[in-house]
Parts: structure tokens; C-alpha cells; sequence
């Protein structure tokens, strides 16, 4: 049983599976999007947004970390000088995984991981909130006038009439 072991084994040993995950943020941060099975995407998450803050902090020592996980040091410079600026307004969340199909071998589902871009953090949209009085629209005018009366509560409908014993006995 496995017990207090958090994270996923990927079918690897310790060794190979922490480089892999270390070859898999490269690429992600090399190409900016990758394509891999939903379980090493799943894992590869945590530790790319552990990078990404660590590149928003910016000093030697988050350098230095940095530089024992992500293997090419060019990635890391990339990392530290032009996506941490992507990401400086946000408060994480900074990848995003989509589900693709799965995978015609093995049925293995294949996902998406690739980084949010700067304009992508922002939603826009109306927010939800009460109008004041006099800020009322003519379409919702127009819409409260048109619309039909509701229909009374069920409280409001017509009892039904109680059974008797005799009534019970007659329907079975």
C-alpha cells in the first residue's frame, strides 16, 4: 500500500522519473508548450509553477535553484529575464492543461500543458452585482415589461382531498 507517498510513480524508478520531470520543464520552458500523457502532465505542473516562482523572486539563490532543476542554462535566462514579467500580476496558475484524445497505442490520454500568455490572465466580462435604481437599462426594461406574470406558488393550488381507510381499501 502506498501509504503516505504523495505524487504519482510513472511507471519509473526515483532516478529516471525526477529526469524526466527535469527534461519535461525544459522543453516546456524551451518551446513554451508540450504535448505529454495526462499523469506527467498533472506532475509536471507542480514543479514548473514552483519555477515560475522562483523566477518572479529573482535573486542569486532562486537563480541557483532554478538552475539544479531545469537543465540548459539558456532556458533558465529565458525564464528569469522575459517570462517572469508574464506572470509578475498573477498569484499563480500559470500553466494551463487541455485534454487531447487518447493515444492510439496504448489508449494512454494525451494532454496539452502550455503556458498562460499575458493577456490570458485577465477575464473579461461584466461583474455580477446589484444596479442602483436609476442605472437600469432599456433592453431589461423592456424585457421585465414583456415578460409574463408567474405562475402562483404551490402553496396556492387546491389541497388534495385525504384518503380513507375505505378509499385505500378499494384501490387495492
Amino acid at each position: 500500500m502506498r501509504h503516505l507517498r504523495a505524487g504519482r510513480n510513472l511507471g519509473r524508478a526515483p532516478s529516471h522519473r525526477s529526469a524526466m520531470i527535469r527534461n519535461l520543464v525544459t522543453s516546456l520552458f524551451k518551446h513554451e508548450q508540450l504535448e505529454t500523457t495526462d499523469a506527467r502532465a498533472k506532475e509536471l505542473r507542480q514543479v514548473a509553477e514552483r519555477m515560475i516562482t522562483l523566477a518572479k523572486r529573482g535573486d542569486l539563490h532562486a537563480r541557483r535553484r532554478a538552475l539544479a532543476t531545469i537543465r540548459e542554462k539558456a532556458v533558465v535566462h529565458k525564464l528569469f529575464d522575459e517570462l517572469k514579467d508574464r506572470f509578475m500580476d498573477r498569484q499563480g496558475g500559470y500553466v494551463r492543461i487541455v485534454k487531447k484524445e487518447n493515444r492510439k497505442g496504448d489508449g494512454a490520454l494525451i494532454s496539452i500543458i502550455q503556458l498562460l500568455l499575458q493577456e490570458e490572465g485577465k477575464k473579461k466580462g461584466k461583474k455580477k452585482g446589484k444596479t442602483t435604481a436609476g442605472s437600469t437599462d432599456k433592453a431589461t426594461a423592456k424585457k421585465k415589461k414583456d415578460a409574463k406574470p408567474k405562475e402562483k406558488s404551490r402553496s396556492a393550488k387546491k389541497p388534495k382531498p385525504a384518503k380513507s381507510e375505505s378509499g385505500a381499501k378499494e384501490a387495492a
